[in-house]
């Protein structure tokens, strides 16, 4: 009687330890890109109370993403560089853009409202270059006629981490300002000219709203969910646009998706005069060949139900989901790279 009641409580001991085991591991984790992290969490939430799948999402920028998909140790990992070909075959990775976002410049100016004052092109790249040093620079003064700028220091803020962020916003500097792109050049993390380093949207936003003078950039939606201060901004036909639902799917709209190998897509300083010129998709990176079929399954299931039923939240938050005939060739691309370690397809 020991010996069975013994054996029954490890049987009902091991039980316990696969179905915690087994409800661990259909929670998703990822980890990565800061600029996507206010409709993951939409998503996530919405996910969760539909199917009692939680994800678990490390905002720790695109280069700690990539690290840690490279490394094996999320389920999938996010970034707003979309990685090339050449380097996705290297690491055995796909990639799959989510929705499309904006990246806005966003100051603390006294007495300056949500996109009351106008900046060129040449003038956000020399800002951040330090040539232009305060807020009452003729160059600026001139543009922005009848607005009362205060004559403030300009106190650049940029990001200290690896960021797709930084990506998208220094790509943009690099196309509009040939002294940028020759003194400075566009990648996830650069060597700033000037300024404070604040870690995630987060850090660039709180020295924002410390610093009196001070301008930085960060994800569109962060800054309207935040209540920050953001610039209208000259785009490359010439017309001043703000960050809005409107401007970002003009600019989205330009997307030749079906032309891009491995979904590698950039889309700062499109054309049109309703376009915002910092404007980019966000990425999913995954393993191509999956030792855990099922959890790979799971993060399918998620993303799959995220361009289903997700736009309305996307919108919400002016990011630009992705149109149906995009979503029919992610699917597709899941299909042909993602398997398991038998060569069959996980989705």
């Amino acid at each position: 009687m020991k010996l069975q009641f013994g054996r029954t409580l490890i049987a009902t001991a091991v039980l316990s330890l696969s179905a915690s085991a087994s409800a661990f591991a259909s929670d998703i984790t990822g980890a990565g890109a800061t600029f996507p992290y206010p409709i993951y969490a939409k998503w996530a939430e919405a996910y969760k109370a539909k199917t009692g799948i939680g994800m678990n999402y490390q905002s720790i920028g695109s280069g700690g993403g990539i690290k840690q998909i490279k490394a094996k140790t999320v389920d999938f990992g996010a970034s707003d560089k979309p990685l090339k070909p050449e380097d996705l075959e290297k690491d055995g990775l796909t990639q799959f853009p989510t929705v499309t976002g904006a990246v806005v410049p966003v100051v603390n100016l006294d007495g300056i409202k949500d996109n009351q004052i106008k900046l060129t092109p040449t003038i956000l790249a020399d800002i951040f270059l330090g040539k232009i040093k305060k807020w009452s620079d003729p160059a600026i003064a001139s543009l922005n006629k009848g607005v009362a700028l205060p004559a403030n220091e300009i106190t650049v803020v940029h990001r200290a981490d690896g960021s797709g962020t930084t990506f998208i916003f220094t790509n943009y500097l690099s196309k509009v300002s040939p002294e940028w792109k020759s003194k400075v050049g566009e990648d996830a993390s650069v060597a700033w000219p000037v300024g404070t380093g604040g870690k995630g949207n987060e850090g660039v936003a709180n020295f924002v709203k410390q610093i009196k003078g001070s301008i930085g950039y960060v994800e569109a939606a962060y800054a309207k969910q935040n209540k920050m201060t953001a610039t209208q901004l000259q785009n490359k036909d010439g017309a001043y646009v703000m960050a809005d639902e409107e401007t970002i799917k003009a600019a989205a709209g330009n997307a030749e998706w079906e032309k891009a190998p491995g979904f590698y897509e950039i889309l700062t300083n499109e054309p049109g005069k309703k376009s915002w010129p910092i404007v980019g998709a966000t990425f999913i990176l995954m393993h191509k060949q999956q030792a855990n079929p099922a959890q790979a399954t799971q993060v399918l299931k998620f993303f799959e139900w995220a361009y289903a039923n997700g736009d309305k939240m996307a919108a919400d938050l002016d990011y630009i989901p992705m149109p149906d005939n995009v979503v029919k060739m992610i699917n597709h691309s899941w299909k042909a790279n993602i398997k398991g370690m038998d060569g069959k397809a996980v989705y």
